[in-house]
């Protein structure tokens, strides 16, 4: 009585310990092909040297020295145009993109020669775009990423522009006093360029930043593993395999000759009957809550499909194992689903096993579908696809496995038996 227990909980919550603290403690130092689109629309200018003109086109070297700088084992950093940067917006295959403009070698040359001449000038600008659909953290990365990117940037620029204001201020005609560059001017050069963080397509009001889909997909996981445990318990007592206990009293009725498979069935057939009124119920509280988003019907048809998937597993891991599918379930759907979810933290920052998780864990697959139905218009693409046939592939496992186990059970004759009356009545 004391060992059994503490033995089964002592390796479920260590694990449980060390997948959540594995997965939040360090995000950064996890970081790992985090994917960001580079675009630059630079077209370049023509510029005065003083000996004459010179074609430039400094936005294609600040993309030479991003593409150089940064570190391809944490950073997948995709040189692409403007469209295809939307494309991989659009459907949540980037969390962010670095924007260099047309008319940025044409604004850092009058930065050059604004810092000798008088009048307005404004500062470049290269756009540090996130994506908000996929989450506040991940948002973080991106502009932390493109500060650190920036900065370097800006040192370079910045020491080949005033090199540049210096060359031409020296080759002044004989005679002439050279003009000098004022110190506020060497202020503006040795910092030229202005980087500005900006959301690609913000977030409707009821988004929660990015994390109603992470929980709208929990809420989907625990009602289906949670039903599936309250649904295998409570067709179990009708049926009389186990006593149901109200305060110190408790009934238990005579068991049922039936077999395993049609006990199953009947299990699964609550279970859907459940997944139906729960996912409407869900979907009331969300569109009183004004978190529903513009997609209703998808949004609980998905809902359906993957509590009935999530549901059905966990029946028939019960029916195989017994009490031990509970653990079972608990581990699958919880303690590795949660970490391996990237509701909160990209699936790129965490640990790489984690990451592997993601590819098969049912929270993960739920998370996608859910994000895509209500921040990326239920685009195929960007989740719902891989959502829905990874529900549907879980729905098979479960339909295949439930039936297979307790159909063998049945021809084996292993019936539901109490097995110490079993033995008592063999003795």
């Amino acid at each position: 009585m004391v060992l059994a227990p503490t033995v089964v909980l002592a390796v479920v919550l260590s694990l449980l310990g060390v997948m959540y603290l594995a997965y939040i403690s360090d995000p950064e130092g996890n970081l790992h092909d985090f994917p960001i689109a580079l675009v630059n629309q630079d077209v370049g200018d023509t510029i005065d040297t003083g000996d004459g003109t010179e074609q430039v086109n400094f936005g294609k070297q600040v993309a030479d020295a991003l593409v150089a700088g940064m570190p391809a084992d944490q950073v997948d950093l995709r040189v692409v145009g403007i469209s295809e940067s939307e494309r991989l917006m659009r459907t949540a295959q980037i969390y962010g993109a670095i924007i260099i403009p047309s008319d940025f070698s044409k604004r850092l040359g009058i930065l050059g020669v604004g810092s000798v001449v008088g009048g307005e000038i404004e500062r470049p600008i290269i756009t540090v775009q996130t994506n908000p659909g996929m989450g506040p953290y991940s948002a973080g990365i991106v502009n932390r990423i493109g500060g650190q990117a920036m900065a370097e940037v800006n040192k370079q620029v910045g020491d080949q522009l005033t090199t540049r204001v210096r060359d031409t201020l020296a080759a002044s005609p004989a005679g002439a006093p050279a003009p000098e560059i004022s110190g506020a001017a060497q202020i503006t050069l040795s910092q030229p360029v202005h980087v500005v963080e900006q959301e690609w397509r913000p977030l409707r009001d009821g988004a929660g930043l990015g994390l109603t889909a992470f929980f709208y997909a929990l809420l989907i996981l625990m009602a289906g593993v949670v039903g599936a445990m309250v649904v295998h318990t409570m067709v179990d007592a009708q049926l009389g395999f186990q006593p149901t206990e109200y305060g110190p009293w408790y009934v238990h009725y005579p068991p049922t000759p039936i077999s395993r498979f049609h006990t199953l069935l009947i299990k699964w057939g609550v279970m859907c009957v459940v997944a139906v009124v729960i996912s409407l119920l869900y979907l009331l509280v969300a569109k009183i809550l004004g978190v529903a988003g513009d997609q209703p019907v998808q949004l609980v048809l998905f809902s359906i499909l993957a509590l009935i998937a999530v549901g059905l597993t966990c029946m028939a891991s019960l029916a195989a194992f017994g009490t031990a599918g509970l653990l079972i379930n608990l581990a699958v759907f919880v303690i590795l689903g949660l970490p391996s979810s990237s509701g909160t933290v990209p699936i790129q920052a965490t640990p790489t096993y984690i990451a592997w998780l993601a590819e098969f864990e049912p929270m993960h697959q739920v998370y996608l579908g859910m994000r895509s139905i209500l921040y990326f218009e239920s685009d195929y693409a960007a989740g719902l696809g891989r959502g829905i046939w990874m529900s549907l592939l879980g729905l098979l496992i479960a339909l295949v496995g439930g039936v297979a186990i307790t159909k063998y059970y049945d021809y084996k004759g292993l019936h539901r038996e109490n097995l110490v009356n079993k033995k008592k009545t063999a003795a």
